[in-house]
């Protein structure tokens, strides 16, 4: 099946208005089947709100009550501009000292990409000055990334480098692409994660946006310290992950902050 799949469409059945369950409902029952039966395969993106709309002989707002009921089940993804799509088998993303990106999205023969978003100079607050043991306030480099695989967004991260040891580091970024190739280009060989806190909250407009995600779908965070060999504070991100694309492994993260 290819996407813009016509298969929901070309036989819709005839929705009762007398049985006491709502259109929505039915209408994500039948989606459901279709996925089901394998009508609509990973991927494929569903027709527009309006065709359905017109095909079911109802309002824009009952398809897309429906849309959202599969989306929050998983079945769907809803991409912001973009469509509804069915939903693919969800990546293993595994946490532990030394995660690398690229590394994990290639062992699952995928293939990565990282998008710095913005670098720019900030001052500390109070939880990113006690990870890099710096005074509140101080001038610390923030950088947003956008990682990906096959051109699908994955995760969000917002880093924290400690100026001036990392000034250089948005030069480096532009050169190497990923963070562990600048960092190594800016005479980090190696780096380890010293600990990592999981939680999990809906997004904001603006991640669901860059995630192409709905805004009613949680993305799982990770908030984590990484260090040098030596255990000087190098980095303090800040990584929200799509959960309907990832499910992420835990193994050996250290300890968690006192």
């Amino acid at each position: 099946m290819t996407a813009n799949s016509d298969a929901v469409a070309n036989q819709p059945p005839a929705l009762s208005r007398r049985e006491g369950l709502a259109l929505w409902r039915q209408i994500a029952r039948h989606l459901e089947a279709e996925i089901a039966g394998g009508a609509l395969s990973p991927g494929d993106r569903l027709p527009t709100e309006a065709v359905l709309s017109a095909r079911h002989g109802v309002n824009r707002h009952t398809v897309r009550r429906a849309l959202d009921s599969l989306a929050a089940r998983g079945l769907l993804r809803i991409e912001q501009g973009r469509g509804s799509f069915v939903a693919e088998d969800v990546l293993d993303y595994p946490l532990g000292p030394r995660t690398r990106f690229s590394e994990v999205i290639r062992a699952q023969n995928r293939e990565p990409e990282g998008r710095v978003l913005s670098a720019q100079e900030v001052r500390a607050d109070s939880a990113t000055a006690e990870a890099l043991r710096i005074p509140p306030g101080q001038p610390v480099l923030a950088v947003e990334r956008l990682g990906l695989a096959d051109n699908r967004p994955v995760v969000l991260g917002r880093h924290h480098f400690a100026l001036p040891r990392f000034a250089a580091l948005p030069e480096a970024l532009a050169g190497h692409g990923s963070v562990t190739r600048a960092l190594v280009a800016l005479g980090v060989a190696d780096y380890r994660r010293a600990w990592t806190r999981l939680t999990a909250r809906l997004p904001t407009a603006e991640e669901a946006g860059l995630l192409q995600q709905s805004v009613n779908r949680p993305v799982m965070i990770a908030e984590a310290l990484s260090e040098d060999m030596e255990g000087r504070p190098i980095d303090y991100t800040m990584s929200r992950y799509a959960a309907g694309r990832v499910q992420i492994l835990v193994g050996g993260l250290g300890a968690e902050p006192a």
